[in-house]
């Protein structure tokens, strides 16, 4: 909490760069209610209210600020493992009050001039799914479809010096990756919406179309981002969603084998759903036995690739578990060195995890989603993919805060979730049933 604070108070002194296009820091239309938020009208939101501390509060609805902006009625969102950095305070520059949650559908309720100008197919009443980065969709990168390396949303002074760039602004995720308010809420102002949104077909439901604001695009960089092709063996750190989703299209690209690195229910449920998928629970090893020297035993000279799907805030030694707690955090994450240990010589690794700064690893990183969602929305079309697999839950917007805490100490069985407003429709066939936590 003491980082955030003093990093937000970095930030105000030294002030912004001057690159940005879009408006930054309207984390929250109640911040500057005259500008960003509709007089009259309020919304439910899941705010951030301190380290390990969210709430469901009533905020104001948010109104078109520019002319490219596209205001959503939020039909479904979701709760990522990211979000849970956030939830700790491990992601700096958080304020109270921030909205959060970067993965969203929705519906258009109304568009800026330019948005509809500049994309006439969209119109009030669509279908659309959100891309959880904002591109500007005119800049070097965006016009190459690069869109989580945008130059134009994202002016935070404090990410350039650590990054040595920008990343494009995000959806709910803290006034380093821009301030702008996410979509765990029953509306969001879309900027450049014209860019950033995907029709839905009506073949698509909202429990699969959702999973391409992140989710989906994410698992397909990192596989193929890190070239996996016939033959491949493939280890994969984390079998949560993610790690779901990669397994399957390592196979769906040539991969021989797939090995998942877990532990305790998550990896039966993974057996489960996929027999072909062997796994690797790391607390059951035999005393002497580390993952790298059991994925050597399992693979002659290690795996071809290895896959980070956990993320960087899980210490496995004592020294880096408590630098963490006290925000002194400087180690590169033991989960990296295993994987880098564990693959063989002329191997692969790609990392997908969000490390806020304590690690720079070329590989993988953040998906640019609108280079690959078109692609991905025909496999879903088609068969050839299904993301409702991952859904373990259908809750509520009211319950959200609630359910935070018990994803963060994986109970009840929860994976993948839908976030249902009083917007969304019925559970589509197939999908979980509404869960009350209330």
């Amino acid at each position: 909490m003491a980082l955030s604070q003093a990093s937000n108070l970095v930030e105000k002194l030294v002030g912004h760069r001057d690159n940005a296009e879009t408006v930054q820091n309207v984390s929250n239309p109640g911040r500057d209610r005259a500008k960003y938020g509709d007089p009259t009208q309020t919304m439910k939101a899941l705010c951030w209210t301190g380290k390990n501390s969210v709430e469901i509060k009533e905020v104001p609805k948010p109104v078109l600020v520019e002319d490219r902006d596209v205001i959503l009625k939020v039909t479904g969102s979701t709760l990522c493992g990211s979000d849970l950095h956030l939830l700790h305070g491990a992601i700096i520059e958080l304020q109270k009050g921030d909205i959060l949650g970067h993965e969203f559908c929705g519906v258009i309720e109304s568009m800026g001039p330019k948005a509809s100008k500049r994309n006439p197919n969209f119109h009030v009443g669509d279908r659309v799914v959100c891309s959880f980065q904002i591109g500007c969709g005119d800049c070097m990168y965006c016009e190459k479809k690069l869109s989580s390396q945008c130059e134009k949303t994202n002016s935070n002074t404090i990410e350039h010096g650590m990054y040595g760039g920008n990343t494009a602004g995000m959806f709910g995720y803290s006034h380093f990756a821009g301030g702008h308010a996410g979509g765990q809420a029953e509306y969001v102002r879309v900027p450049f919406g014209d860019n950033n949104l995907l029709k839905l077909p009506d073949d698509v439901p909202d429990e699969k179309g959702l999973y391409l604001s992140d989710v989906l695009a994410t698992s397909w960089h990192c596989v193929v981002d890190t070239g996996v092709k016939d033959g491949d063996v493939v280890a994969i750190w984390g079998a949560g969603p993610i790690g779901q989703m990669c397994a399957d299209f390592a196979f769906l690209n040539g991969a021989s084998r797939v090995i998942m690195v877990d532990q305790n229910w998550r990896l039966d449920l993974v057996k489960a759903k996929n027999p072909k998928i062997e796994t690797v629970d790391f607390t059951a090893l035999p005393k002497g036995t580390t993952v790298t020297s059991k994925l050597m035993e399992m693979v002659h000279s290690g795996p071809d690739v290895c896959l980070e799907c956990v993320a960087g805030e899980y210490a496995k030694g004592w020294g880096h578990y408590f630098e963490m707690q006290l925000g002194l955090e400087t180690d590169t994450s033991e989960i990296v060195n295993e994987l880098i240990t564990s693959c063989r010589s002329f191997g692969r690794v790609g990392i997908t995890g969000i490390y806020a700064g304590f690690v720079r690893f070329i590989g993988n990183g953040q998906a640019p989603v609108l280079l690959y969602w078109d692609k991905l929305l025909k496999m879903i079309q088609s068969g050839e993919i299904d993301p409702s697999k991952m859904l373990s839950h259908r809750i509520k917007l009211e319950d959200l805060d609630k359910v935070y805490y018990k994803f963060e100490k994986r109970e009840d069985g929860i994976q993948k979730i839908f976030v249902q407003t009083k917007f969304s429709g019925p559970p589509a066939p197939g999908t979980p049933p509404l869960t009350n936590y209330s």
